[in-house]
């Protein structure tokens, strides 16, 4: 992934936080989702006042990109409010990894430099489908 890239992908993350529907929380997250189709597909995170229907950022933009045939994917950007960048959490960190076990992350907050990492690094052991048979 290129600067440009990454510049791109971190500034849609952000746009997409800024349309977050957050009552209970107050905590806003945007992702974007880079396809290998070059795409890029957003998501907010979209409370509920039946605390489990809630969804969050990642799983929107995957969720997204699947429903328009994409299932490949080259890079995630989130972007969370507070004064340090956070990680998703780990129902997304799996649903991600059902698509691209070695997916390039950039965590991202109001303030400072977003924070390189991957997949493999936020979820080492990742269930997969030979965990299955």
């Amino acid at each position: 992934m290129t600067r440009d890239q990454a510049e791109t992908l971190v500034s849609s993350a952000q746009k997409a936080r800024e349309r977050a529907y957050a009552p209970y929380s107050n905590y806003h997250v945007g992702a974007a989702l880079l396809g290998e189709d070059g795409e890029i597909y957003s998501g907010c995170n979209v409370e509920n006042s039946s605390y489990g229907a809630t969804i969050c950022a990642e799983r929107v933009a995957v969720f997204a990109a699947v429903a328009k045939g994409c299932r490949n994917f080259e890079a995630l950007a989130l972007a969370t409010g507070g004064k340090e960048p956070a990680p998703p959490c780990g129902m997304c960190l799996q649903v991600l990894a059902e698509f691209a076990p070695s997916l390039p992350v950039l965590l991202s907050c109001p303030e400072g430099d977003p924070i390189e990492t991957t997949l493999e690094i936020l979820l080492p052991r990742q269930f997969n489908r030979d965990e299955l048979s």
